[in-house]
């Protein structure tokens, strides 16, 4: 099959459709060799043939943006198969295949039925197949062709991101870049000159040019001032074609904006001022405003003011406004008419923030004169201080003079001064004043305890003009005197212990004293005794202000007294001295060892030992019932003896076995009250033989002798050791079994005797501290032990 294209329709582009056609075939068409492909070489023509292919592909080309009344016509598909009698069916698929492209089925022929962008869509894959119309069997294989949409110059080039603001500093060198511009042509780059774009400027010359090719605005004039123009409007227009004659334009607008640079030095716009301020003027107070001009803006046209040098640069100030860049000038002293008239100032106003690069163009500073006029004012009167203190004696009679104040009409007339205190508060009433010669006098008599101070004010006019008035404040102290004696600093709680010792202290005293530490500040303590010792208390003066009772004796009894009550005579150092006198009461208390008061009251005894009310009815209960049962037992046992009618002594009959048990308990070896021992240790204390109660003995033994010797040198296990022999030997030994039991303790022990029979009359050194610790129950012990042990050590 061989394709071929024709010519386009319209005659108006006859020669680009032929340009296109000839650059289609040369660079964009793929080719195929078909069976009857002829090719030239040297003159020669040499012929291939293939029975079974007859295809010639080429790449087809419509022009976009067709107008005519007519389809345009694409090609031609043609087989070699086609002997021309309609019996090959030609069938095109693919994209826009019978909607934008149709085919003639028997001719081959392609039209486009619509009007294309090649924006849009820039080309279209088709299928292309030959067919038998008779059999619908495929002559060719089916194969897959391109139409590409020829690109023609029908968009004008766009700036997307205009209009534009830009700025560039004043003074800029010649060539700056301000900003680069970019145009956007949507026509087909790759195929002629329809996107090719050139740059021009239509507005802002001289002042700005645009490189043609990129777009970059740059200044064209040196030194471009802010401050003679700031704004610029440029017009840069981009056109295609390459700027031919018919290419398409397109422009925008760049706004261009000159930022200020620290180019211009302020001025004052007048080299001398004059300003008038009252003399009243009030320290601290704004008196006026001078300002220096600056064509520059922002922080260029910062401006600090400086007083260099002038008669008034101690009495004036100067600052400035960094809103309106004015100098304020303050005022630092009092203005006086009467003693200088006018002041000079020079003052300077210089830029904050310097352009080196513009220095050649300063200084940027400039300095003016300024001149003050002091205006005359008639001033109220003055005082010769600006507050006053006065001292008055408490107790001082009435109109006591206290103190004066003076003022003076500061004015050249000098006009005559009248006094008065202002009553605003209670306090100016406790005092009067002399309209005349400003004589402070009390009103009330003053009592420093009550208040030690008062403030009051005091208020001067001109008799000619008594609306201008000053005032001036006046402190009075309240002097003491010594009238208040001294007594306690507070009520005392004191406590003595029973087991106080003599020369213990048991409390520490302090005084106060409603007058100042000058007639108050060293108090002499002592005890009102009148004629007689107190035997119980005495009192030391610690010469600190402070006193200290002590315990005269030992051994308070709460019992015997439970209160003592202790007269203290205090008295002060003043000037006359004062004394009072107070009475201390000192109760009795039962207290722990190390001090800590356990009861202070008789009743207490009982629970000392830190038992409830419920404990101690149910140990009262418990010994009553104890009682009872006792009772009972010895009735019982009163009744049994009655009724028993033999008697206790067993008859020389009655045989039978007795068993005769001693079970009373002494107090060791070392108890000679309750037992004696000597009968066991000594054998000759013994010697008589003591007969049985239930047997009459027929022969009465042989006595024994022993050698004398001490009692400490008898061996009491032999002792024991010789008793049973001679019970074994005994002929008057009973027939029935009888028992004699001794128990032998040992040796006697080296750490002496447990007994404490005899330990009310001994001496002993056993420290009784730690019966303390055995808790509430034992405390009454303790304390017991406690008392005998100060009784020895005393």
């Amino acid at each position: 099959m061989r394709i071929t294209s024709t010519s386009c329709i319209c005659p108006v582009l006859v020669c680009l459709c032929f340009v296109q056609r000839c650059y289609g075939a040369a660079h964009h068409g793929s080719i195929k060799v078909t069976r009857n492909q002829t090719r030239h070489i040297e003159g020669e023509t040499e012929v291939h043939h293939r029975p079974k292919r007859g295809w010639v592909w080429n790449q087809f080309f419509v022009l976009e943006e067709h107008m005519g009344p007519d389809p345009q016509y694409v090609g031609k598909l043609h087989s070699n198969s086609d002997k021309g009698d309609g019996s090959v069916k030609y069938i095109l698929t693919g994209e826009g295949a019978g909607t934008i492209f149709i085919i003639d089925d028997t001719t081959g022929d392609i039209h486009s039925t619509k009007s294309l962008d090649r924006e849009q869509k820039t080309h279209y894959v088709l299928h292309a197949q030959a067919i038998d119309r008779r059999t619908n069997k495929p002559l060719e294989p089916e194969s897959e062709f391109i139409i590409k949409v020829q690109d023609i110059n029908d968009n004008a080039p766009k700036f997307t991101d205009g209009p534009y603001i830009v700025t560039v500093p004043e003074m800029s060198e010649m060539g700056t870049s301000v900003l680069q511009v970019t145009a956007t042509d949507a026509d087909d780059p790759t195929y002629g000159n329809s996107a090719r774009v050139v740059y021009s400027i239509l507005q802002g010359q001289p002042y700005f040019s645009v490189d043609p090719k990129t777009g970059v605005i740059r200044t064209a004039l040196h030194n471009m001032d802010r401050e003679a123009r700031e704004h610029y409007s440029v017009v840069i227009q981009a056109k295609d074609m390459a700027g031919q004659v018919g290419g398409l334009s397109g422009s925008t607008t760049v706004n261009i904006t000159l930022t200020d640079v620290n180019d211009n030095p302020p001025r004052f716009p007048q080299k001398h001022y004059q300003l008038y301020v009252p003399e009243s003027a009030q320290v601290g107070s704004a008196v006026g405003k001078i300002k220096a001009n600056d064509a520059d803006t922002g922080s260029n046209a910062d401006m600090k003011y400086t007083i260099i040098n002038g008669d008034g640069a101690g009495v004036f100030s100067i600052s400035t406004d960094k809103e309106t860049r004015e100098g304020i000038l303050s005022l630092k002293k009092p203005l006086n008419y009467e003693k200088k008239k006018s002041y000079t100032l020079n003052i300077e106003g210089a830029n904050t923030h310097l352009d080196f690069r513009f220095s050649h163009l300063g200084p940027f500073k400039d300095v003016t004169m300024l001149k003050i006029i002091v205006g005359d004012v008639d001033e109220p009167p003055l005082f010769t201080m600006p507050s006053y203190l006065m001292e008055v004696y408490e107790n001082a009679k009435i109109g006591t003079a206290v103190g004066t104040v003076t003022a003076q009409d500061p004015d050249t007339a000098n006009s005559l001064v009248r006094y008065f205190i202002d009553h605003n508060t209670e306090e100016d009433r406790y005092f009067t004043i002399d309209a005349n010669t400003g004589t402070i006098k009390t009103a009330r008599i003053f009592d420093r305890e009550e208040t030690p101070w008062y403030n009051i004010t005091v208020a001067a006019s001109e008799i000619d003009n008594p609306g201008l008035v000053s005032h001036v404040p006046v402190g009075i102290r309240i002097l003491d005197v010594n009238d208040n004696p001294p007594e306690l600093a507070r009520e005392y709680d004191v406590v003595v212990c029973e087991n106080a010792k003599p020369g213990q202290v048991i409390q520490t005293i302090t005084a106060t004293d409603k007058d100042n530490s000058a007639n108050g500040a060293r108090f002499h303590f002592s005890l009102d005794e009148g004629l007689f010792l107190n035997p119980n208390f005495t009192l030391r003066d610690n010469e600190d202000n402070t006193a200290s009772i002590l315990t005269r004796r030992r051994r308070y009894r709460r019992t015997t007294q439970d209160v003592y009550y202790l007269p203290i005579l205090i008295s002060d150092g003043g000037v006359p001295p004062l004394s009072s006198s107070s009475t201390l009461t000192v109760r009795v208390c039962a207290c722990e060892r190390d001090g800590r008061v356990r009861t202070c009251h008789a009743e207490a005894f009982l629970s000392s030992a830190g038992l409830s009310t419920g404990a101690l009815i149910a140990i009262l209960l418990c010994v009553v019932i104890l009682l009872v049962f006792s009772l009972a037992i010895v009735v019982l046992f009163i009744t049994l003896r009655r009724s028993k009618k033999e008697p206790l002594i067993i008859s020389e009959e009655d045989v039978r076995e007795n068993v005769v048990t001693y079970d009373d308990e002494g107090g060791g070896e070392e108890d000679t009250e309750a037992f004696d021992i000597t009968a066991l240790r000594n054998p000759s204390a013994a010697e008589e033989l003591k007969y049985r109660r239930d047997v009459r003995p027929e022969v009465k033994p042989a006595p024994r002798h022993h050698p004398s010797s001490s009692l400490d040198s008898i061996n009491v296990q032999e002792f024991i050791k010789q008793r049973l022999a001679e019970a074994d030997l005994d002929p008057s030994v009973p027939p029935y079994d009888s028992l004699q039991t001794y128990a032998y303790e040992g040796h006697r022990s080296e750490t002496g005797s447990i007994s404490s029979l005899d330990s009310v009359t001994t001496q002993s050194d056993q420290d009784y501290n730690y019966l303390g610790d055995w808790g509430p129950e034992f405390k009454k012990l303790a304390e017991l032990y406690g008392e005998i042990e100060s009784e020895r050590t005393t």
